[in-house]
């Protein structure tokens, strides 16, 4: 499998993921970067061809949502570019990306006067080859090629896409939110045991403390700024966190009987409660219970802005878009209200890099808005996040659901992703990788095997498996939905001969050599979820290894970070070896086992133990991941569990 980052590689802004899977090329996500006015802001499209033929190279473009930096580029890379094949974007999203986008090229080109610049007849015609694509449904692009989304929170409409083709799949999550909000509920996947899963990392570093302490904090600093007579100005974008912060504001000034003005910029509020009411499905189910006896949107409190308004005396709140204080309504009133001491500027959530709100947060008293105006910051800046992104925890959380083979990092900041990225490593065992823009991820993925179990060893491991059951004193009532299986897997050669997995007792030796040449030099992986809970292969190979001896093999990749500071090692030590050596020591500690440790030439060092199972650490360098390879015969499959079990205490 092939990924590769246009954008948000290593950056936050301008997502655009092109996956290759199962011979079929997906475009996730095609954003804008909103710290670039020029071809910047764009992915680079040259990548995929420099002759404009990209319909023929692309089988789909995947919109989770519809802020700027995941939508942001569509129309200019349909219409302007020349990309006609079909788009897919959950309904909640078609509906509203369209205003979003006019919204952003009336500021761009009727008052910047930016030209170039996609029309608004760009953006109808681009629209007209979008397909929906409701939650959980999946949707067939060809005969190969299957979507399927689930719920992401986040914004109204947001969706993680899990797309399949062959014995490949990817989960990419654009963004999403683990933990449910006033007016969202909490992202969720089931687990779908993707080859690959590509995940946002905005807060990849950060563990939010309690919401409720955030949201008084909040509450608290706006109303003791309206107090002192000062004006409260807090940039969001239209759609999503502002709803969130306007239910928290209209309940708290009617509790406190509050008389302050509060006002909610541009024209988007009458159509952003049209649309939660449109799409209530997609919101928490406090929202769909109290939505029968009025809209939790028609706010009493939060009135439509006046840019007449900026001026008056007294004290005001203000809600202004967009959210990063780049253009429009929040960036002409921060330049009015940055001057005064007594008011508040409020961030909400994330800026990214080259913003004015950005620059802002780094504490610059005075910042550049454009070549021509210097503005004075004498506002009190206050950064509370509440941010519609996962936090670590939640990040590692979703990592859990999903379960996937390897990771992927996009949309974060480089620092926050070899953070986590070490962390996922350690926590998971799996591969985890943080590419650059442009930069080509060669995944190998393992290929699953469809076998015909014998009904012998079905019916021993349920006969196994209800034992073990009223042995533990279960519930037996409890349907059996996992079954553990040991048995011996009898390759099939091309159609001829069927793949079975058989047991022991039923495995006719005389078949192994007539098998296993055909299957000469040849590996195959099991699917992890058939045979047992660690990823499988199984060798064959009739000249190297006797026709009595069937092999199976894992491999254990872990933090190499990790493992030295835990183990207290120096960083001269090799990780590997002294791995080893403390497998071999537990290991010794059973003196029914005889363990022998060896060296070959290529560097790799071997534990043996039994007469079968064997320990080995590959040699690693700077660029490769460090792993144990496990190898045993199935006649000694108890103390390859064991000793698997002794390896990941060792790993931790």
């Amino acid at each position: 499998m092939k990924v590769v980052p246009l954008g948000a590689g290593q950056d936050v802004g301008r997502s655009c993921v092109l996956v290759t899977v199962g011979g079929k090329t997906i475009m996730f996500d095609c954003g804008m970067h909103m710290g670039y006015n020029d071809e910047r802001r764009f992915p680079d499209f040259n990548y995929i061809t420099t002759t404009g033929d990209f319909t023929s190279r692309i089988d789909a473009v995947v919109i989770t949502h519809f802020h700027l930096d995941h939508c942001g580029a569509l129309p200019h890379f349909t219409e302007q570019r020349g990309y006609h094949g079909p788009i897919y974007m959950t309904p909640p999203t078609k509906a509203i990306c369209p205003i979003l986008l006019e919204d952003y090229r009336k500021i761009t080109v009727e008052r910047k006067g930016e030209t170039g610049f996609f029309t608004s007849q760009h953006i109808k015609d681009c629209m007209k080859k979008v397909v929906p694509l409701h939650l959980h449904e999946t949707v067939w692009v060809d005969d190969e090629l299957e979507l399927r989304a689930y719920y992401a929170g986040h914004v109204l409409g947001a969706a993680m896409v899990y797309a399949r083709c062959g014995n490949e799949s990817v989960v990419y999550t654009g963004d999403y939110n683990m933990t449910p909000d006033r007016h969202l509920g909490a992202a969720w996947i089931e687990k779908v045991r993707p080859d690959v899963l590509i995940t946002e990392t905005t807060y990849g570093t950060t563990i939010r403390d309690s919401k409720r302490a955030r949201e008084r904090d909040f509450l608290e600093k706006v109303h003791n700024c309206v107090l002192r007579g000062g004006k409260v100005l807090i940039p969001c974008f239209a759609l999503g966190r502002a709803q969130e912060l306007c239910i928290l504001i209209e309940t708290y000034w009617e509790r406190m009987g509050l008389t302050v003005p509060v006002y909610f910029s541009a024209g988007l509020t009458e159509k952003a409660n049209r649309y939660y009411k449109l799409f209530i499905n997609w919101t928490n189910q406090k929202i769909k219970e109290s939505f029968v006896d009025r809209n939790p949107f028609d706010f009493k409190y939060i009135k439509p802005w006046n840019r007449d308004y900026v001026d008056l005396p007294g004290p005001m709140v203000l809600f202004a878009t967009p959210g990063m204080l780049h253009i429009g309504t929040s960036l002409e009133v921060f330049k009015k209200w940055a001057p005064d001491e007594r008011n508040m500027l409020i961030m909400p959530g994330y800026c990214v890099a080259g913003t004015v709100g950005a620059k802002v947060l780094s504490g610059m008293k005075v910042v550049d808005v454009d070549q021509y105006t210097k503005v004075n910051v004498n506002i009190d800046v206050q950064n509370l996040s509440f941010s519609a992104h996962a936090d670590a925890k939640g990040i590692m959380e979703l990592i859990r659901q999903a379960s996937p083979r390897n990771v992927v990092l996009v949309h974060g900041e480089k620092s926050r992703m070899s953070y986590l990225k070490s962390k996922v490593m350690g926590e998971f065992g799996c591969p985890c990788y943080d590419p650059a823009n442009g930069e080509l991820l060669d995944i190998e993925t393992n290929r699953d095997i469809k076998a015909l179990m014998s009904d012998q060893l079905f019916q021993e491991s349920w006969a196994k498996e209800q034992q073990r059951r009223q042995a533990e004193s279960s519930d037996s009532a409890e349907p059996i939905s996992q079954l553990p299986v040991r048995g011996v897997l009898l390759l099939g050669d091309d159609g001829k001969r069927l793949t079975r997995l058989l047991d022991p007792s039923e495995f006719d030796l005389d078949q192994v050599s007539e098998v296993t040449h055909s299957a000469k030099d040849n590996e195959m992986s099991i699917d992890s979820t058939d045979v047992k809970s660690e990823p499988v292969t199984a060798k064959n190979d009739a000249v190297e290894q006797a026709p009595d001896t069937i092999v199976f093999s894992t491999r254990k990749v872990f933090d190499k970070s990790a493992v030295r500071k835990r183990m207290g090692l120096k960083d001269t030590d090799d990780v590997s070896e002294a791995v080893l050596k403390a497998i071999g020591e537990l290991l010794a500690l059973d003196p029914a086992q005889t363990v022998r440790d060896s060296k070959s030439a290529d560097g790799s060092c071997t534990l043996s133990v039994g007469n079968s199972v064997k320990i080995t650490a590959q040699p690693a360098n700077d660029d490769s991941l460090p792993l144990l390879s496990l190898d045993w015969a199935w006649n000694e499959e108890e103390l390859a569990t064991n000793t698997l079990a002794i390896v990941n205490r060792v790993l931790g």
